[in-house]
């Protein structure tokens, strides 16, 4: 029974982090900005990786905590803040579209960038933590269950059951984001080497708007 039990689990949580990834705010935002940043495919991957592990760390964490204090109330809290995803990715990409036209109007103005204009040692860097903290403030409430579900067959199968759904979503989010990220490359318009950070998050702008719409 347990054996059979772990197996519905183990499945289950596979196809959930993979379908969870399917949603255009987990692989939209990576390839636009990593052809704004001129991010190799090497970083794209791992900053996919990074935030990808930090939502599904938190999403297992909520699971835990359902499993101490009642799934009811943790997938309320839950809901709460993936309801507000969608708002977050708004404010980061507002944030990042008013950086890069600062950005854009030092380089037509003075043609180089100067310390003021670009403050960060890297700015690739700050979108990348930028990225993450978002990541982990939109935790995925469906695993919630799942781990709870699972808590009685012991820590090890638990383990388990979360790595499948976090490895599930990782591999999910690398092959979408990768091969968006090798399209988006190929553009070659000039105006996006002065405006493509602004654009970028113009684009993510209109992802945060289309999941806030539809609820993804």
């Amino acid at each position: 029974m347990n054996e059979s039990l772990f197996l519905a689990l183990a499945a289950a949580a596979a196809s959930i982090g993979a379908l969870h990834s399917l949603a255009p705010d987990h692989w939209l935002p990576f390839a636009a900005v990593a052809r704004a940043r001129g991010w190799s495919a090497g970083r794209t991957a791992r900053v996919t990786l990074l935030c990808s592990l930090l939502h599904g760390t938190v999403s297992a964490i909520l699971g835990f905590l359902g499993a101490r204090l009642g799934v009811a109330m943790v997938e309320g809290v839950g809901r709460r803040v993936e309801a507000v995803g969608g708002v977050l990715l708004i404010v980061f990409g507002v944030g990042y579209a008013l950086w890069g036209l600062r950005r854009a109007w030092a380089l037509r103005v003075h043609g180089h960038l100067h310390h003021h204009y670009d403050h960060v040692h890297d700015p690739s860097r700050a979108t990348a933590w930028s990225l993450a903290v978002f990541f982990a403030l939109d935790p995925c409430v469906a695993v919630v269950p799942l781990v709870f579900a699972a808590v009685p067959l012991g820590i090890a199968r638990t383990l388990a059951v979360v790595a499948l759904y976090e490895a599930a979503m990782a591999v999910t989010m690398l092959g979408l984001v990768l091969p968006a990220r090798a399209g988006a490359a190929r553009l070659r318009w000039p105006w996006l080497d002065v405006y493509g950070d602004a654009a970028a998050g113009g684009f993510i702008v209109a992802v945060g708007l289309l999941v806030s719409t539809i609820g993804w």
